[in-house]
């Protein structure tokens, strides 16, 4: 779903060994074993996996929660109190922005302070992400920002590629429901989409985890009829307990191209069956997972 922080700080996550790259590719196939060329749907996550448009989105949650936490009193430091954000904010990523807003209200109240509902953290962490952003949208709306700047590179092309084999695509984020159909919209990737699912305040009412098990049910998928793309923890494990095709997109955001490590080990932990920077060697990608090379 989304990036990570600066390498200060961050989660520690174990080095994992190299996987077999397809030949003459940046394609690392990390379970060589999955059952391809039966795909029939395929999941995406939104943000880190197709869309840019919130970047950066840890430079306003991080310090926003450290100056929370500074307020209750504690004589923990800046630093120390940024690690113990970072660590969380890192481990809850992919989900509903919500749980990490959750967490954020329990570290409050550990330190003897009543915090306020979740909610109204993540309504304050929304104001002030928009703040970031809402140039990058509205510049994408008026025409003075191409999608391709706001995209991971190759987005464009293998939703096309998926959609001419027949697959139905569907999106799924934990980003709220109202911001993923405005930004999608924004970057002209609606029309690639049978079914484009986000958070809710009610955040009971929806998970990627739901949002994959209503798409199985609904259309009777099994194991690897299912081809689930994205760079968040959840996504992958989700897509991976159910028997699907998982592929971990670890694009390094900030240069849109070439893998982030943090991302591919976090990724492969999580089940992820193939690794890619990004999308540009969709083709290549697809004939193998159709089986159509060896």
């Amino acid at each position: 779903t989304e990036a990570h922080m600066t390498d200060q700080g961050q989660s520690a996550v174990t080095e994992q060994p190299p996987g077999q790259f397809l030949p003459g590719s940046q394609i690392e196939i990390i379970r060589p074993e999955i059952e391809r060329g039966r795909i029939r749907h395929a999941l995406f996550d939104f943000d880190g996996t197709i869309s840019l448009i919130r970047q950066g989105w840890q430079d306003v949650m991080v310090p926003m929660m450290v100056d929370l936490l500074a307020e209750t009193g504690t004589d923990e430091s800046r630093d120390a109190l940024t690690a113990i954000v970072r660590e969380f904010v890192d481990r809850l990523t992919g989900k509903q922005t919500i749980y990490q807003m959750i967490e954020l209200a329990d570290q409050i109240r550990a330190r003897g302070v009543e915090p306020l509902e979740p909610l109204a953290y993540k309504h304050r962490y929304l104001e002030l992400l928009w703040e970031q952003i809402e140039h990058r949208v509205t510049g994408l709306k008026a025409g003075t920002i191409a999608p391709e700047q706001m995209i991971v590179p190759g987005s464009f092309e293998i939703l096309e590629n998926l959609r001419e084999r027949g697959v139905k695509c569907y999106l799924a984020s934990g980003t709220d429901q109202p911001y993923v159909l405005d930004e999608a919209e924004a970057l002209g990737v609606t029309g690639y989409f049978e079914g484009i699912y986000g958070a809710l305040d009610d955040y009971e009412s929806f998970s990627k985890a739901m949002g994959i098990e209503m798409i199985i049910r609904e259309h009777d998928l099994h194991g690897s009829e299912l081809l689930g793309f994205g760079d968040g923890y959840v996504e992958i494990q989700n897509v991976a307990e159910v028997g699907g095709i998982a592929v971990g997109v670890a694009t390094d955001e900030e240069r849109r191209e070439g893998i982030d490590a943090w991302k591919r080990n976090r990724l492969i932990v999580a089940g992820a069956s193939v690794i890619i920077p990004e999308f540009r060697e969709h083709d290549r990608l697809l004939r193998w997972l159709f089986e159509e090379e060896a």
